[in-house]
């Protein structure tokens, strides 16, 4: 249908309705606006989200980097940074494709609308103005004609009357015939404006008007058709990110596939392994004989023989301690600072023990221990001051200080071994890459010497000196490094080593099974810091190295008093002002609000010694109670 025939006196509804066409069109923008915008504050958070929980650039990296569900959940975090992405392709595509278009064509849109109803607004006035025309000369016409008849009736009145004059009589026939003229002039101009007037409104609405409504019609439908082929396009900006979208969705999925908990079970032993043995069996001490046996030929004395001078023998402690878990508990006490308290809040299980100012660290091996304490020469009465010099030592420092020595000689074997590797390895990608360098500013000056316009040779040679002095101290740190793992290496106990020891402990204990008090190695298998390995390995002893001596001119000699060790009496009590988890040897657990009994205060190193009844006892930090000392225990 067309709306020049079909509504050609519906021009007002029109233009209405076009108007509200243009409103609808406005409305959708506006609509594919805020679809954009939500698009953008989308993929923004997303891309916040994924940031957030990117790994840090700090050791804790590095870590994390080994086990595949940390690496799963790094992907992830990729693939969902480029998900944001393709949001962000949604919403610049809407802006370009639909918004950007329809806020051009709704300009052009008005402008064409503006032409058609002003050109249709003129029509009708030009035929208005033509009606007005006719109807003034109707008007006219219809004037002049009753004055023509009121006079030719005045005309035939005088004429009639026999006492008018002759002149008057003429004078009533000549202005009669004037108005007779008049209204056929009228008569006239009134035909030919009807007849003009018939022709333009003919041609008005059957030309004019038609042609209008004809274009306002196809701007209508040009319209609506535009706002389909917006409403696909916004559908088809969604369709053509759907694949990438897929990608990232399937590489989540693959990520999360790749996880093996196999694989990182394994990855925390090779990251904790330390390389120490465990203890072996603790031997039958017979008590009814004397605690000190007077030198003898027996297999024990002629071990201490074959021995290299200078070795102090290693003694035994277990006839000493009659509470072996108060010596485990001493042993074992904290080395490091204790933790500081929490500022706002609690500490959660998780930061208090893991954390890296908490008191866990690298045991040493117990029989180590005790047979260092054996082997010193001053007295002391007291192993609680014992614990107190252990914890001078520069291994101790190291860790407090939060650095430790350049060779590791602080970690254990297996950790001290891999961190020499990786040290190694760094230092050798190093060295290449410097070689490039060099062999690249090698090639160049050939170049400069074959064609001299290009560059002068000696230009490069401060260069080249300077790579070679940089090759030669990283070539230094490589040897340095390579002597410490060799050394690593030959002190780590081997599987021949293990089983060549299970056999002379087998024989040495078959050799003094009639003896009460006799030395025996250490439950890890000797772990000391002697140097002459080869004369052990004769003897069939497989030492490993010693992270941590004690300076036998500081350690102190246990003598027969310790067989005297009662339970260390009360000397105040103490309120826990924090949890603590105490998941270290020597410490104990608390909670918050917890009231026990101080039997040993801060001697300086921040742990205070507390006991919750007669079979626990432990260490807290200092900072995490508030110690309440007995008025006598002050004084003293």
């Amino acid at each position: 249908m067309s709306w020049g025939s079909e509504l050609w006196d519906q021009f007002d509804n029109l233009e209405k309705h076009t108007q509200w066409g243009i409103e609808y069109l406005e409305k959708y923008t506006k609509f594919v606006k805020e679809r954009s915008e939500i698009e953008t504050n989308y993929a923004k958070q997303i891309r916040n989200l994924s940031k957030k929980y990117q790994p840090k650039k700090n050791s804790r990296e590095e870590e994390e980097s080994k086990y595949t569900f940390c690496r799963a959940f790094l992907t992830t975090l990729n693939e969902l940074n480029d998900y944001a992405g393709q949001h962000e392709v949604i919403a610049e595509n809407l802006t370009a494709q639909i918004i950007s278009e329809l806020s051009r064509y709704l300009q052009e849109l008005k402008s064409e609308r503006k032409s058609h109803f002003h050109d249709g607004r003129k029509a009708q006035q030009h035929i208005e103005s033509s009606w007005k025309q006719l109807e003034t000369s109707k008007r006219r016409f219809e004037r002049d004609c009753k004055e023509a008849d009121r006079a030719q009736q005045y005309f035939e009145k005088m004429d009639a009357d026999i006492n008018v004059t002759k002149a008057d009589v003429e004078k009533a026939r000549q202005q009669a015939q004037m108005r007779h003229q008049m209204a056929a002039d009228s008569k006239s101009d009134y035909s030919t404006l009807l007849q003009k007037f018939n022709q333009e409104q003919n041609e008005h609405y059957f030309t004019v008007i038609p042609n209008i409504f004809q274009k306002l019609q196809d701007m209508e439908e040009k319209r609506i058709e535009r706002i389909g082929v917006s409403m696909k396009t916004f559908a088809d900006v969604d369709r053509q990110v759907l694949p990438i979208v897929g990608k990232c969705l399937d590489g989540m999925t693959k990520a999360a596939e790749s996880i093996e908990p196999k694989t990182d079970s394994k990855q925390v032993v090779e990251s904790y392994k330390s390389g120490f043995e465990p203890p072996g069996d603790v031997e039958f001490e017979d008590y009814g004989q004397a605690m000190k046996r007077t030198a003898s030929d027996t297999s024990l004395s002629r071990e201490a023989k074959e021995k290299p001078a200078g070795k102090t023998s290693k003694g035994k402690l277990w006839p000493f301690i009659k509470n072996k878990n108060k010596l485990m508990s001493l042993l074992t006490s904290p080395h490091q600072p204790p933790p500081a308290p929490p500022a706002t809040s609690p500490p959660s299980p998780s930061t208090v023990p893991n954390d890296s100012q908490s008191p866990k660290q690298q045991k040493e091996p117990l029989s180590h221990r005790l047979n260092d304490f054996m082997a010193s020469k001053p007295k002391m009465h007291c192993l609680r001051s014992l614990r107190r010099g252990i914890t001078l030592n520069s291994h101790v420092r190291n860790l407090i200080e939060g650095s430790g020595p350049e060779d590791f000689s602080h970690l254990p074997p297996e950790q001290r071994r891999k961190k020499l590797q990786g040290k190694l390895d760094e230092l050798n990608k190093d060295i290449q890459k410097e070689t490039d360098q060099r062999d690249a500013l090698t090639k160049m000056k050939d170049v400069y010497v074959k064609n001299p316009q290009m560059g002068d040779p000696t230009s490069v040679d401060p260069r080249l000196s300077e790579i070679g002095q940089n090759i030669e101290k990283l070539q230094f740190e490589v040897q340095k490094f390579e002597g410490w793992l060799a050394e690593v290496e030959e002190r780590m106990p081997s599987k021949s080593d293990t089983q060549r020891r299970s056999i002379y402990e087998t024989q040495n204990n078959t050799a003094v099974s009639n003896n009460c008090a006799q030395d025996r190695e250490s439950p890890d298998g000797s772990y000391t810091e002697e140097q002459n390995s080869e004369t052990q390995v004769k003897a069939n002893i497989a030492p490993a190295p010693n992270t941590n001596p004690i300076p036998t001119s500081t350690t102190p000699e246990f003598d027969d008093e310790f067989d005297d060790e009662e339970t260390l009496p009360t000397i105040g009590t103490c309120k826990a002002l924090y949890p603590f988890e105490g998941h270290n040897e020597g410490t104990i657990a608390v909670a918050e609000g917890e009231l026990l009994y101080v039997i040993e205060e801060d001697k300086g190193d921040g742990w205070t010694r507390v006991r919750r009844n007669e079979d626990e006892e432990g260490y807290v930090p200092t900072s995490y109670v508030e110690v309440f000392l007995e008025t006598n225990a002050k004084d003293s």
